[in-house]
């Protein structure tokens, strides 16, 4: 039976938190606010939480899922080298709607879905969001709804689409940008748009000016 949280209340948001952060523990999914959409979300590192949210979403592993981190330092620890041009966007829009993708440490074992030896990370720019993943860790977390249907906004939304397959829901009220993130593929030399979202092109090229855009995206 799944548990939900009125996160605008100090008490139900303290006792979500506790409670989402066992799910995650012990392998459990759960619904969490960001400042895009709603996530589904699990342990990055357990392979059978991953799979078990894949199915939830009636999604198959050749969609990797997306990894959130609380906290610039743990990409460090994430990926194979981080480079300049992936610390430049990082400064200017972590935490933010910006999922960068990269060569992920070939030391880790983790099962994201077909990933090539890369993954796409954010950090989000929402306090529940922050403090569950300082709790938890990495957590492998997408869009909160069936594939193929609408993202959801509000916790609502993601309680339709999903229902008894998340263990806990974190009701942090209407999502505040309520698009997906920009996502910049950046395991080549030259940074590449591959979805343009929440933050826009323009912002983009302020920072990365040798940005590739292609005319699909643009």
């Amino acid at each position: 039976m799944s548990r939900r949280y009125d996160c605008a209340d100090p008490g139900p948001r303290a006792a979500g938190l506790e409670a989402a952060t066992r799910a995650v523990r012990h392998g459990g999914l759960v619904v969490l606010p960001t400042d895009t959409l709603y996530g589904i979300g699990a342990d990055a590192f357990d392979q059978v939480a991953v799979r078990a949210l894949l199915e939830a979403k009636g999604r198959g592993p050749e969609m990797p899922v997306p990894v959130l981190v609380g906290s610039w330092r743990t990409l460090d620890g994430l990926v194979e080298r981080v480079t300049s041009q992936v610390r430049d966007l990082v400064r200017a829009f972590w935490p933010g709607g910006l999922t960068l993708i990269v060569r992920h440490a070939p030391s880790l074992t983790w099962d994201l879905g077909d990933a090539r030896g890369t993954v796409a990370v954010r950090m989000p720019l929402h306090p529940m969001a922050i403090e569950l993943l300082g709790r938890t860790g990495p957590m492998a977390v997408s869009s909160a709804n069936i594939s193929g249907r609408p993202p959801a906004t509000t916790v609502d939304d993601a309680v339709a689409q999903l229902g008894d397959s998340v263990e806990v829901y974190l009701d942090g009220g209407p999502c505040a940008v309520g698009v997906a993130s920009t996502i910049v593929d950046c395991t080549d030399d030259v940074p590449r748009v591959l979805r343009v979202g929440a933050v826009d092109l323009a912002a983009l090229r302020e920072v990365l000016p040798s940005l590739r855009v292609p005319a699909a995206v643009n």
